[in-house]
């Protein structure tokens, strides 16, 4: 596997952006063998950080790499600070970037598939909500989208950080019905029959957000969302997440 830390230029955000990429390799020898090189076209998994981490966190606490190694997946990881992936009032345009613009740009730069049976989105607690608000607005770009302890409707942030909710969300009010309220858009998607990225939700039963994730289970399970849903001992840390991790890979429809 390769490891490229990627500096570029964001249209979307108008300033400098970084990433973390793992690529599948063909080494030296394999080339020389065959005389070929590896084809366009590799799987590829937009993996995203909660709300105190950034696209470092995910290289620094678990082993993905040797992961996805194991699958011949390429893990392409931004940055979106403390966004909760929307379009902030100063215009910090993250969701724009995410769902439009990185989709777009990867491609380009690495030999990674552009098909959307190939492309998939995971993230954890913030990345978790940011996984499935992809999956909901853009089915036509994921193939499947998992969630590690989402924060997926996060009345708890406007309990505990009112300031930062207003900053990302505004009022509550202004979530209903919009692209952030995970619940209408989920429900918006069942009723429009368009095709629907398959669902991975995961989340420990000690966890500050465990109740959060029965209840949106219920939610799908109510709207005949066929969903994967996994509990079990664990809190809100890496631990749990690095074991769950694996388990979503494998689930991933790797072709």
């Amino acid at each position: 596997m390769a490891f490229i830390q990627c500096n570029l230029h964001s249209e979307s955000l108008g300033m400098a952006v970084s990433i973390n990429v793992i690529l599948p390799q063909t080494t030296y020898s394999q080339i020389g063998m065959s005389g070929t090189k590896r084809e366009a076209g590799t799987p590829v998994l937009y993996l995203l950080h909660g709300l105190s981490d950034d696209h470092t966190i995910w290289m620094r606490r678990t082993s993905i790499e040797r992961y996805a190694a194991e699958l011949g997946l390429a893990v392409v990881m931004p940055c979106v600070n403390r966004s909760f992936y929307c379009d902030t009032p100063d215009g910090m345009n993250f969701w724009k970037y995410v769902s439009e613009e990185l989709p777009a740009l990867v491609p380009t730069f690495f030999q990674v598939s552009d098909k959307r049976e190939d492309t998939f989105v995971a993230g954890l607690s913030m990345g978790g909500f940011g996984a499935f608000k992809l999956a909901f607005n853009c089915p036509e770009k994921f193939a499947a989208a998992a969630s590690l302890s989402g924060a997926l409707s996060n009345e708890w942030l406007f309990e505990r950080n009112p300031t930062l909710f207003k900053f990302d969300f505004g009022s509550p009010e202004q979530v209903k019905g919009s692209i952030n309220d995970l619940y209408a858009k989920s429900e918006e998607l069942v009723r429009s029959g368009r095709p629907r990225p398959m669902l991975y939700q995961v989340c420990g039963t000690e966890d500050f957000l465990y109740r959060e994730n029965c209840a949106f289970r219920d939610h799908l399970r109510k709207i005949g969302y066929d969903a994967v849903w996994k509990e079990g001992p664990g809190t809100h840390c890496w631990e749990f997440w690095d074991q769950e991790i694996r388990d979503i890979l494998k689930w991933l429809p790797i072709r």
